[in-house]
């Protein structure tokens, strides 16, 4: 008969180290050397055809209009470096999500020139 676990059904929890600091919960490394987060940025930049889409959202937001930008083939700090950019030329907050860029407004045209005059592929999504 197998002891039984504590605390989360038998998951270690372990989210901080005295060692290495905030820990990984995936691969229980430091965060600084995990490798869940590059291997998740490798497959999420070959997953894309190459295509950046820009779309305009509403929806779970209040009401409130976002311009999201997805397909985009960069990762990790490039991708933030773009956002950066792309809040610049809109003048307009925003932030990076799960590999998507979402910059407050409606700045679809905007970016989908200002993107094309960079030498992405761009197509605007959703109606």
């Amino acid at each position: 008969m197998k002891p039984k676990a504590r605390g989360f059904g038998g998951l270690s929890a372990l989210v901080y180290s005295t060692e290495g600091g905030r820990m990984c919960p995936q691969c229980r490394q430091p965060v600084a050397q995990c490798v869940c987060k590059a291997r998740a940025e490798a497959a999420a930049r070959v997953a894309g055809d190459g295509v950046v889409r820009v779309a305009r959202e509403s929806k779970g937001r209040g009401g409130k209009v976002v311009t999201l930008v997805r397909g985009v083939p960069l990762g990790g700090a490039e991708l933030e470096a773009l956002a950066k950019q792309l809040k610049t030329a809109c003048g307009s907050g925003g932030t990076v999500k799960d590999g998507v860029v979402e910059i407050q407004g409606d700045h679809v045209a905007r970016l989908v020139d200002w993107l094309a005059a960079r030498g992405f592929k761009v197509k605007r999504a959703g109606g």
